[in-house]
This record gives C-alpha cells, structure tokens and sequence, in this order.
C-alpha cells in the first residue's frame, strides 16, 4: 500500500475534481453529463475516497440498504497511480465495513485482468456461487 495515500470516508468532493477522475479512466457515462455528476455522492450508502496530496486518485461507492444488500456501484483508480495497491484498499476497507451484510454485489467488465483483481481480494463470479445475474 502507497503510504503517501491518504483515504477520507464521505469527505464532500466538488463536482470538477470528481468529473476529472471518472474523465482519467474514460468513464464518459458519467463524465459527459455534469447533472449526473452532481448527484452520484448524495445518492452513495457510502464512499472512500483516495488522495495524493490535493489530488483525487481514486474512489469506492456503494449503494444498498445497509443491512442485507450493497452495491459495489463505482471503483475507480487514476491510471497514473495504478498498481500501488489502492484499489485494493478501497476494496478491503469496503468489505471490512460490509462484513455483517449478506449479499456484496458488483457488475463489471469481463476481463481476465478485472477478473483476476476481483478473486484477489476475495471475490466471486456468479457461477462460482452458483448464481446467475439479469440485466436489461
């Protein structure tokens, strides 16, 4: 873990700071469309934010009703602070919090790269748990 990372729980992110993270690694989605930026972090159950300095690096959010269900919504890393263990970190401290709730669900790409970071901090596909998932 990068020990220069300071993380911060709920911290108010300005709409141009976070814009600019979800820009780094192309999540246009999001980023071409200020009124949904401005919504994403009061509609959180949570998130961990990580910073360099001043500098917004990266980023966990969840939705769910904080008891049964929680939604790995967002998990973004800056692509210059890639493999310094961040993501990894906001992962755990995620699931720390989460340990008493049932079901931890999180959509992503099918890649074996996204894949294997996934099982590395612990982590099941579907299949693995017998589970299959719906999407329209």
């Amino acid at each position: 873990m990068d020990k220069h990372i300071q993380y911060k729980e709920n911290n108010p992110i300005d709409v141009e700071t976070l814009t600019e993270l979800y820009k780094s690694v192309g999540w246009t989605a999001y980023s071409d469309h200020p009124e949904i930026m401005e919504k994403i972090l009061s509609g959180a159950l949570h998130y961990i934010s990580a910073w360099s300095g001043d500098k917004l690096v990266g980023l966990i959010r969840t939705i769910g009703d904080g008891c049964y269900i929680l939604y790995i919504q967002d998990i973004l890393v800056h692509p210059d602070y890639h493999r310094r263990g961040i993501g990894t970190e906001l992962i755990n401290r995620i699931l720390e919090q989460a340990k008493d709730i049932r079901q931890i669900v999180l959509t992503t790409d099918n890649s074996e790269k996204t894949k294997a970071f996934y099982k590395s901090v612990g982590l099941y596909t579907l299949e693995e748990r017998n589970s299959v998932g719906f999407t329209n």
